[in-house]
C-alpha cells in the first residue's frame, strides 16, 4: 500500500510539472536534492535526503549533481598553469595552441573537429575539448574537420526553382527558371509533326536542308544560355587543372621521399658526405671543431645509447625528418614507439586523433625530464627502426668560405 502512494505522489508532481532535477526520491517519495558546485556527497540519498559536505583541498566539484568531489589534476611537465585547482574548478594548463588539456590522463591532446552535419558549439581550449552538435533544422554545415557554427540555409530567389532541399550536409540548391537550353515552340494550329532529320543527300550537298512544313524548330533560349555553357567549359578546365597540379605535387613529394632515403641509406654504408666533397673540390673547407662534435673519429663508433643530448634540442629539419619516417614509414611507427618509451594505449589514442600524431607524441615526450637521444635511439632500436637512427645520428658540418 505504502509503495502504491508513493507511485501516485510521483506521477501526481510529474503531471503538475514539479518533476524533480536529480531524477531520484527518497523512500517516503522527496525529492533527493543535488550537492551545489564546490560541494560532494557525503551520504547519499535514500531513506532521507542527500548530505552534501564541501570539497576537501585537492578535490573539487564544478556542476550541481549528485557525485562525490573529483581529484584535482597536474598539468604535465613544462607546461605552464593558467589557474590553479579551486573547489568549483579543476586545474587549468596552458597547451599549445590547437591542443586541450586532457584532465582524466593529464596530458595536452589535440583538439577534436566538427565533422559534416555537425557545427562548433564551444571552441577548444582551457576550458576543454571541441563541442559539436547535429545542425538544427534550416541550417547546415558541409565541411569535413570543421571548426565553424552551422550555416544558414540559403532560400531561392523568386527567379529560380528548388532543385534539392537544404540538408544537415548540404545547403540548398537552386536554378534559374530561364535555364532551358533547348526548347520546342507550341504549334500553333495544335498538329505535332515527327521532326525532319537530314538524310546522307541533303549532308553531301553541304548541309543545306529545308525543313518540312510544321517541322518542329529547335532553339536557344534565354540570354544567358551561351555565357552558361561558357561557365560549365570554365569549371570544367578549372577540374582538370586542379587534378594535375595534384599528380604534380604527389610526384614531386615522392621524389623528394626518394632522395631522403637515398641519402640515409648512403649514410648508413658510410658514404662521404657532400661536405668532404666540397673541401676537395672547391675552396671551401669544413669546421673541424663542429665537425668533432657531431661525428665520431675514424676507427670509433658513437655509442647512440650513451649520448645525453635532449631531443628538443635537435634542429627543427632533423625533427620534422624522424617524423616523417615514423608518420609514413613501412612497418612500426609512431605508435609503437610510444609503446617503448612508456606510454600506455588510452595515452597514446588521443594523439592519433589528430593530423600529425608522431609529431604530437614527441612534442609530449619532449617535455619529460630525460628525454634523451641515447634513450630515444634504444627504444628506436627495440622496434626495429635502424632508419630513424641513422636520421637522429646524422652528423651535421660547419662549412666556412674562403
Amino acid at each position: 500500500m505504502g509503495s502504491l502512494v508513493i507511485c501516485a505522489l510521483l506521477l501526481l508532481k510529474v503531471t503538475l510539472g514539479n518533476a524533480c532535477a536529480s531524477g531520484q526520491y527518497t523512500e517516503s517519495g522527496q525529492c533527493c536534492s543535488l550537492c551545489p558546485a564546490g560541494f560532494g556527497v557525503e551520504v547519499e540519498c535514500g531513506k532521507e535526503d542527500t548530505k552534501c559536505a564541501p570539497c576537501p583541498q585537492g578535490t573539487y566539484s564544478s556542476s550541481e549533481d549528485l557525485s562525490a568531489c573529483a581529484p584535482c589534476s597536474k598539468c604535465p611537465a613544462g607546461v605552464p598553469t593558467l589557474a590553479s585547482c579551486s573547489a568549483t574548478q579543476n586545474t587549468q594548463c596552458e597547451c599549445y595552441s590547437g591542443f586541450f588539456f586532457f584532465s582524466s590522463l593529464s596530458v595536452c591532446a589535440p583538439c577534436s573537429k566538427c565533422n559534416r552535419g555537425e557545427g562548433l558549439v564551444r571552441e577548444c581550449g582551457p576550458n576543454g575539448d571541441t563541442r559539436c552538435q547535429i545542425c538544427r533544422p534550416g541550417t547546415y554545415s558541409e565541411e569535413q574537420h570543421s571548426t565553424k557554427p552551422c550555416q544558414i540555409c540559403t532560400q531561392c530567389s523568386d527567379s529560380e526553382v528548388e532543385i534539392r532541399p537544404c540538408m544537415l550536409n548540404s545547403d540548398t540548391l537552386c536554378m534559374d527558371k530561364k535555364l532551358h537550353i533547348l526548347s520546342r515552340p507550341a504549334a500553333t494550329d495544335g498538329s505535332q509533326d515527327a521532326p525532319h532529320w537530314p538524310d546522307v543527300k541533303d549532308i553531301m550537298e553541304g548541309g543545306k536542308t529545308s525543313p518540312a512544313p510544321g517541322t518542329p524548330k529547335f532553339t536557344l533560349q534565354g540570354e544567358g544560355g551561351s555565357n552558361n555553357i561558357l561557365a560549365y567549359v570554365s569549371v570544367l578546365a578549372a577540374v582538370v587543372l586542379g587534378l594535375l597540379l595534384y599528380v604534380a605535387y604527389k610526384c614531386w613529394r615522392s621524389c623528394k621521399q626518394k632522395k631522403a632515403l637515398s641519402k640515409a641509406r648512403a649514410a648508413e654504408l658510410g658514404t662521404p658526405p657532400e661536405g668532404e666533397k666540397l673541401q676537395s673540390d672547391s675552396g671551401v673547407f669544413l669546421d673541424t671543431y663542429s665537425l668533432q662534435d657531431n661525428q665520431p673519429s675514424k676507427g670509433t663508433k658513437r655509442d647512440s645509447k650513451q649520448d645525453t643530448r635532449l631531443y628538443i634540442n635537435l634542429p627543427p629539419h632533423r625533427q620534422e625528418e624522424v617524423e616523417r619516417l615514423l608518420q609514413e614509414g613501412s612497418g612500426r611507427g609512431w605508435r609503437q614507439l610510444g609503446a617503448a618509451l612508456g606510454y600506455k594505449p588510452e595515452q597514446l589514442d588521443p594523439f592519433g586523433r589528430g593530423e600529425a600524431p608522431a609529431r604530437t607524441l614527441l612534442s609530449n615526450w619532449a617535455q619529460q625530464e630525460g628525454s634523451t637521444l641515447g634513450l630515444l635511439c634504444s627504444a628506436l632500436e627495440h622496434i626495429e627502426r635502424p632508419d630513424v637512427v641513422t636520421a637522429l645520428n646524422c652528423p651535421t658540418q660547419d662549412v666556412s668560405v674562403v
